[in-house]
């Protein structure tokens, strides 16, 4: 294993399916968020069931955790390997001239988002944790009533916050983009279904984000 880390071909393997890991993750947030548009019920019955049922918080969080962690080392690796390996012909290579500005900048963008994620924690996970572990109470109630959907309405308040998970998600965006292919690249599932992966890339780089946005502008313009 230690050997299989060592090669540049296995650490791109291993941050590919770190991607695709992520990116699946991204789905199943993205489907259990947007029920929050159309009905505050399921929004608050799924936000339970994710936030109180054992496999997910004892199993699949601290997979996920591992994931997002392991993905941005692995990308700070291989951004210092590639440097590295490039010596001075990577200060006076024009890279602009076979790469595109995005994947010239992945590790930017990766800082970018990683920056987002630590608000996203500390605008609901932490305060999730702390409720459930610390305070003891897993009801999920406030007042009476499910808390998790008007929690979400009073995040996205404030104009500065909701302009930060836009701008983060511009950026997620523009990752994706590039990493997408990429990762499948990494895995050599790309011979002679290039040009459709690029297209599901696209519309999957797209959309997801675009959905995430949605949801912020959604409570922001209508809490």
């Amino acid at each position: 294993m230690g050997g299989f880390f060592k090669s540049s071909i296995g650490r791109k393997i291993a941050m590919a399916l770190s991607a695709f890991f992520l990116m699946f993750f991204l789905i199943i947030h993205l489907a259990v968020n947007i029920t929050s548009l159309f009905s505050e019920d399921v929004f608050n019955e799924l936000s339970h069931f994710m936030g109180t049922n054992p496999l997910v918080q004892f199993a699949l969080q601290p997979v996920l955790i591992f994931g997002v962690v392991f993905h941005f080392l692995m990308g700070f690796v291989l951004e210092l390997k590639n440097k590295k390996a490039k010596g001075v012909a990577y200060a006076k290579n024009n890279g602009a001239a076979n790469s595109t500005w995005m994947s010239r900048n992945m590790i930017y963008s990766g800082l970018a988002i990683l920056a987002f994620i630590v608000l996203h924690f500390i605008d609901f996970w932490f305060p999730e944790i702390n409720t459930k572990y610390i305070q003891g109470d897993m009801t999920g109630m406030h007042d009476g009533s499910f808390r998790y959907f008007h929690e979400l309405q009073h995040k996205f308040l404030n104009p500065a916050r909701v302009g930060a998970y836009v701008v983060a998600f511009i950026l997620l965006a523009l990752h994706l983009l590039h990493g997408f292919t990429s990762a499948f690249q990494s895995v050599g599932v790309t011979a002679g279904r290039k040009k459709a992966l690029q297209t599901f890339g696209k519309v999957y780089s797209i959309v997801i984000p675009l959905g995430f946005i949605i949801i912020a502008l959604f409570h922001h313009f209508n809490h």
